[in-house]
């Protein structure tokens, strides 16, 4: 089930945090930067993952961390952007929720906070990847926390 939420995804209790990400290895704004801040071995693991190519458009990048204040938490890095400076794409987000959808039916997930892909700093129009991901993640036995932007 999918449900919507105002506030500070950071602060969810949800088995998985998405971070929605750029292929480029900068977590330098927004929700990005936050994660970096609180999950540094995420973002260390995520700037050996640009080092080695291996960042892109529809591949998640997933890392167990450790946060002092959240617990042990799997980090679900999204790409978002191809590039801090470029836009977010309707395309992309596709890509990444088919990635999502995958990973959170291969695992025993329960619960997933994620921030609305793209529509941050990515510049895409909430009203128009809404309907994107409840079409493909509201059919999933899971909760779906979905922070919408403000």
């Amino acid at each position: 089930m999918i449900t919507y939420h105002k506030g500070d995804l950071l602060k969810d209790d949800a088995d998985c945090l998405v971070n929605t990400v750029n292929t480029v290895g900068i977590m330098g704004k927004g929700i990005a930067l936050a994660f970096k801040n609180a999950f540094p071995h995420n973002y260390l693991a995520y700037r050996k993952a640009f080092a080695a190519k291996q960042l892109a458009i529809g591949r998640l990048l997933v890392i167990n961390d450790v946060n002092l204040i959240l617990g042990q938490k799997t980090i679900i890095n999204f790409p978002t952007k191809t590039h801090w400076r470029l836009p977010s794409e309707y395309s992309y987000i596709v890509q990444g929720l088919n990635a999502l959808k995958y990973f959170l039916s291969e695992n025993d997930v329960r619960s997933v906070a994620m921030p609305a892909p793209g529509c941050g700093n990515g510049g895409l129009d909430w009203e128009k990847v809404k309907p994107l991901l409840e079409g493909k993640l509201a059919d999933l036995p899971l909760d779906i926390r979905v922070y919408e932007p403000l």
